[in-house]
């Protein structure tokens, strides 16, 4: 069983940063990846980003070169750096992880942009 928690939340004015922590609990944290999603008012949940077991990340287009993914495994915890910050990346952020074909969800925190 994992669960996972996300803060770090908020509004934030065009062109600011924020940094969101999604802390896991469960055995095991390092050895799997971890996703970061997006959903926005009426549209689908969408990828941000992954990091792999081995710190190898990748991400969706909106989020290169404006957004991070790290993670600490002492603290059991990933993170979303995300600057540069737009209206259109206003939208509840996931993390996700999967052990086999189950899925896991955090709760949500909510991303505003707007001045």
């Amino acid at each position: 069983q994992v669960q996972l928690v996300e803060s770090g939340g908020g509004l934030v004015q065009p062109g600011g940063s924020l940094r969101l922590s999604c802390a896991a609990s469960g055995s095991g944290f390092s050895l799997y990846a971890m996703d970061w999603f997006r959903q926005a008012p009426g549209n689908q949940r969408e990828l941000v980003g992954y990091i792999g077991s081995d710190g190898m990340t990748d991400y969706t287009g909106f989020a290169k070169g404006r957004f991070t993914i790290s993670r600490d495994n002492a603290e059991n915890t990933v993170y979303l750096q995300m600057n540069s910050l737009k209206p259109e990346d206003t939208a509840v952020y996931y993390c996700h992880t999967r052990r086999g074909f189950l899925n896991y969800w955090g709760q949500g925190t909510q991303v505003t942009v707007s001045s």
